[in-house]
């Protein structure tokens, strides 16, 4: 099996990358641009594997991809790159729409002309998976209430916009031009490797550093948390055995909200890391001003997945959290040169609760 990943130096595309070339059976070919989130350290352990090939390029360059489609005879394309940071949607639209509406469209044309120029057996076999966001469903009430394969899209960020967007397009090259697609939809992901700006990362190395927690408004707004290994093993099983054009929920069955969530972090440290004056990490949560469009809660329903495909998470949010924790704790080479300023990432106080 040779398959091409999207996006693949980025949090999930890197862990789904180090999730496949594990099996010397399967030949991973990783494309991205390397924008700020994208960090090749993230691939370390698989980078000198002969069944791993990084190519650095833009999904929006049409050619190439096609090029690369041909050239390794792939069999499945899974699609991550996207921009996906709300923050940084609200205040710059402009690369969300570029990079997952048009970079979507490119790949999808590319994809199109490779897969009619398949025959036989690999043109059965050949798969388009598109990977996207509960975000596309807009929010929840307050209730037991949960986002399924059905629910009507309603974005509410440019962010979310732009991926419902690219969900769409992904949906009518299959019902317009036949071209075989699996979609799948996935709640908050956290883990090791996790872009400093968003909530977790940057409430651990906050408060490893004495700084901080910025948590929006009250902290109520709630999420269903994913650690991301689990999501992997699920983006593999749907790309695989997944039925052409359906889609597929993915969540943690987690729900916790922001606050609740820098509480559980800060009371692992506080066991970890003990701070020098006897004080408890909670004393630097500091509540700021709520961003525009603040969506309340979301919370997917995972039960097609775990039916039609057998999958269940392995990681509670306790252990996943824990996890997490230790491995910031143990990793310093890798977040260290972000935090500082000598990788290209910026505005590392802004956080992100979506």
């Amino acid at each position: 099996m040779n398959i091409l990943v999207t996006g693949g130096a980025g949090f999930i595309g890197s862990a789904l990358c180090r999730h496949l070339a594990a099996d010397p059976e399967q030949r991973i070919v990783n494309l991205d641009k390397l924008t700020y989130a994208g960090n090749l350290a993230s691939l370390r352990q698989v980078e000198r594997l002969p069944n791993y090939r990084f190519v650095e390029g833009d999904i929006c360059d049409g050619l190439l991809v096609l090029e690369i489609l041909r050239a390794e005879n792939i069999d499945r394309v899974i699609h991550l790159a996207a921009e996906t940071h709300v923050d940084r949607s609200i205040d710059g639209p402009a690369a969300f729409v570029e990079t997952n509406v048009l970079g979507t469209f490119r790949l999808l044309q590319a994809a199109l002309t490779y897969w009619r120029g398949l025959s036989g057996a690999r043109s059965q076999t050949f798969r388009f998976h598109h990977v996207s966001t509960d975000e596309v469903f807009g929010d929840l009430p307050f209730d037991d209430s949960l986002f399924s394969e059905q629910t009507p899209y309603a974005p509410s960020s440019p962010y979310s916009a732009s991926k419902a967007a690219s969900d769409h397009m992904v949906r009518a090259w299959n019902h317009t031009y036949g071209l075989p697609v699996t979609l799948s939809n996935c709640s908050n992901n956290y883990g090791p490797f996790h872009f400093p700006e968003k909530l977790i990362p940057l409430t651990i190395l906050n408060a490893i550093d004495g700084k901080p927690l910025p948590v929006y408004g009250k902290g109520d707004n709630v999420r269903d948390w994913l650690y991301v290994d689990d999501h992997v093993r699920a983006l593999a099983l749907v790309a695989q055995r997944g039925a052409d054009g359906e889609s597929y929920n993915i969540g943690g069955n987690a729900e916790r909200t922001n606050l609740q969530v820098v509480e559980l972090i800060c009371d692992t440290l506080d066991q970890r890391r003990p701070r020098r004056d006897g004080t408890s990490h909670r004393d630097l949560i500091t509540f700021v001003t709520d961003r525009p469009g603040h969506d309340r809660r979301y919370a997917m329903d995972a039960s097609k997945l775990g039916r039609d495909l057998g999958w269940t998470p392995r990681e509670s949010f306790e252990t996943g959290l824990a996890r997490t924790v230790d491995w910031y704790l143990d990793n310093k080479w890798w977040w260290e040169p972000i935090r500082s300023g000598t990788y290209a990432g910026q505005r590392l106080g802004r956080l992100s609760a979506a």
